[in-house]
């Protein structure tokens, strides 16, 4: 659970909050009181089924108090783990070992961090049909916390006999240790075809360990803390229940607060970056298929200071593992297993914290604008790595905090992003739980809201396991891996492909280039993506995800003929769409011959939310230098319906957003993709010859905040990287010097 940054909250929020002080309550109520678990630790017989090849457990007897058959050490390292379901990462994409692109769609479950070491609710629930709800509600990943101290002392052979198990309610466990009780959760998961990613919460084992901001406390060390993963991956290698290692939860800290996390190239021992490289890398050399979540700080400096300040003004701030702002310049290398890495921000609401991006007139696009897109989102927007969303959620108050709540749902569910809510647990007392008060009812209204983010297939829940379906054999709400793509060896189990698509144009041809335009594609589970083929070949070579695109480098005056077919999750492709033909202009004829090109990139992965941002750079490929003052550059785009009035900003640019001047203008009548344009220009200057404007992010809206929808405007750029934009039209005065404005 996350804390705010101390930069923003108000000194009441800074103290453990409501749910940290009700789990300590209840840490000391239910040591004293709930003793219904029955039986010595050795009374019940040992679970071998999760222990590493026989050829490579050492041997010897157990450590004291060790489970019989369990390892005692790590076994040695190097040779495959066994399983089918391992997880490995391509882009920004989470995919299994056929390369079919998977969701980690989950939910968190605490109780094995605190101090009872045991998950909370097990005093009243059993944990069999707990396990077996949320499969069946397609919760196909659990997020497990635990700390370091309860890893050592498993390791140890110091596991004890919980007190906070009802034995009455879950005989299965009466007499098992707090690592019997792991065990057997485990496969209990399996049954269910749920998967599991562990997270050390804290250090120490304590309801409000999470609140010291690093991963080292007293008498754990870090090395006890990178043993601790060791050891637990070692035990768990040939086990493919469990995918995933959260390295640490919520590493955090202000400006002036000792010790607290960073983020840079340094070895130093509050690195986090460094802390999770180091647990990453020795995580897999144990186990190589795991995958490694890396979550974000609290801090990160500003342009012009560094981690030396203590002054808060000079660091961005957000929540508490929210602040992933330092991958950009010191990613994390995990080596030679750079495909396992996920990154993981936190984020949550205005009832943890009044936080100033919930002040004024805030929406969905202010937040992805304010606080997603430069804190983590932008990760996931330039195909960087994966992000898994690791806590979020709250209470329903019908107000500001599920307006919060509905935005990040949305754009999980529209981005295809992973997460895991938080929480299973009612006893969260600044968020509540899918759980009521009673630990047996769902709430309805909460599990609604959060639906439409978990992974559906026709109508059903998939899970992440190739051969049981989520919810288990015979399940009715959900699907294995194979029912969604087959077996690896036989047909798809989907096989119904996408519509052709239609309405394919060239809105803008030239000598070298032709710009293409489509209408979307439908299919049963989504298109992914699109093809085009230019006579008969195909020239992409990764699927567009937009409806425009750009081939270039062609030869003047060349007739050429173009086709587009649509690809579904399952690899399904469509039939082509109707033939285009077009010819390129003459070589010096046909484009515009000047001094000016602009270049145009999109990082922005949403197509329908209400807001347009599109990012330019203005190039003079010229011998001399062009006053910026007669500089213009057009953008097209549709305002599809709600209000006509769109206002502009300027969120960055290299030379100022002051010297960028900005109007939007409806054209008198519609054409293909545009009914009107934002017109950039400047208030003056001198551009040097062979160089740019540098970046100019901008921004559009309508002024009732309505949705536009941006798959067929002109001016989208079809990449995430900086291209030559001629759907992009510049100006000198008034004389066309680049690009083609639309027919």
């Amino acid at each position: 659970m996350a804390q705010p940054p101390t930069t923003s909250a108000p000194p009441s929020a800074r103290r453990p909050g409501r749910a940290r002080r009700l789990r300590a309550l209840a840490a000391g109520v239910l040591a004293g009181t709930l003793l219904w678990a029955a039986g010595p630790a050795d009374a019940a017989p040992a679970d071998t089924s999760r222990r590493a090849p026989a050829a490579e457990r050492p041997a010897g007897p157990p450590a004291a108090g060790q489970a019989a058959g369990r390892d005692a050490a790590p076994p040695p390292t190097g040779s495959a783990a066994p399983g089918d379901d391992w997880l490995h990462t391509r882009g920004n994409r989470i995919v299994d070992a056929h390369g079919n692109e998977v969701r980690l769609t989950g939910a968190n479950w605490f109780g094995f961090n605190t101090t009872e070491r045991v998950f909370h609710g097990l005093w009243s629930v059993n944990i069999t049909e707990t396990t077996r709800a949320m499969a069946q509600r397609g919760i196909n990943i659990v997020r497990v916390p635990v700390s370091t101290q309860l890893l050592l002392e498993w390791r140890d052979g110091r596991a004890a006999v919980p007190s906070a198990v009802n034995a009455y309610a879950n005989p299965e466990l009466a007499g098992k240790t707090t690592l019997e009780v792991f065990d057997h959760w485990l496969d209990l998961c399996e049954q269910y075809g749920v998967k599991v990613m562990l997270d050390v919460h804290s250090a120490e084992a304590d309801n409000a360990g999470h609140v010291h901001p690093v991963w080292w406390k007293g008498a754990i060390t870090t090395e006890d803390f990178h043993a601790a993963w060791e050891w637990v991956t070692a035990r768990y290698r040939g086990d493919d229940t469990l995918v995933a290692m959260d390295i640490k939860n919520e590493p955090h800290g202000g400006a002036g607060d000792s010790p607290r996390a960073k983020w840079d190239g340094s070895t130093d021992q509050d690195n986090f970056k460094y802390a999770c490289e180091t647990a990453g890398k020795r995580i897999l050399a144990v186990n190589p298929h795991l995958l490694i979540l890396c979550e974000g700080i609290q801090i990160h400096p500003k342009d012009g200071a560094d981690w030396s300040s203590t002054d808060a003004g000079d660091y961005h701030s957000t929540w508490w593992g929210g602040n992933l702002r330092g991958v950009r310049d010191h990613p994390v290398d995990l080596g030679a297993h750079g495909d396992q890495l996920v990154y993981s921000p936190h984020d949550y609401g205005p009832l943890v914290a009044p936080q100033p991006w919930f002040t004024g007139d805030w929406n969905r696009a202010t937040l992805e604008r304010d606080v997603w897109d430069p804190n983590w989102l932008y990760l996931h927007k330039e195909n960087t790595a994966p992000v898994l969303i690791g806590e979020w959620g709250g209470f329903l108050d019908g107000g500001p905090n599920e307006k919060w709540m509905t935005a990040l749902r949305d754009l999980i569910a529209e981005q295809g992003l992973h997460h895991t809510f938080w929480c299973l647990n009612p006893n969260s007392g600044d968020t509540g739980g899918l759980l009521l008060g009673d630990w047996k009812t769902w709430d309805e209204e909460k599990y609604a809201l959060l639906k439409p983010a978990l992974w559906q297939h026709r109508g059903k829940f998939v899970g992440l396991d190739h051969r049981v379906p989520l919810g288990g054999a015979g399940s009715a709400t959900g699907l294995s891996l194979t029912d969604v793509y087959g077996d690896g060896g036989g047909g798809p189990a989907d096989t119904a492909p996408p519509t052709a698509p239609t309405g394919l144009t060239a809105t803008a041809t030239g000598a070298t280039s032709v710009t293409l335009r489509w209408s979307p594609s439908t299919d049963d589970t989504g298109v992914t993506g699109y093809d085009v083929h230019r006579d008969g070949v195909k020239v992409t070579a990764a699927p567009v995800t937009g409806t425009t695109w750009t081939d270039t480098g062609l030869t003047p005056a060349t007739r050429h003929t173009y086709t587009v077919r649509a690809r579904d999750a399952a690899g399904n492709t469509s039939a082509p769409s109707a033939a285009l033909t077009v010819t390129t202009a003459p070589a010096g004829g046909g484009e515009p011959a000047g001094t000016l090109k602009v270049l145009h990139r999109t990082t922005d992965g949403s197509l329908t939310d209400n807001a347009i941002r599109p990012e330019l750079r203005i190039a003079n490929t010229g011998a001399a230098p062009v006053d910026l003052a007669a500089v213009t550059a057009r953008y097209y785009f549709s305002r599809d319906g709600g209000a006509p009035s769109v206002s502009a900003w300027c969120d960055h640019a290299a030379l100022g957003c002051a010297g960028v001047r900005l109007r939007v203008v409806p054209l008198s009548a519609p054409v293909a993709g545009a009914d009107a344009y934002l017109e950039v220009g400047f208030a003056g200057g001198t551009l040097a010859a062979g160089r740019d404007t540098g970046e100019i992010q901008l921004r559009m809206s309508k002024s009732d905040w309505s949705a536009f929808d941006e798959r067929d405007d002109h001016s989208r750029a079809p990449s995430s990287a900086f291209t030559d934009a001629r759907t992009v039209p510049a100006y000198t005065g008034t004389a066309l010097v680049w690009g083609a404005p639309p027919a």
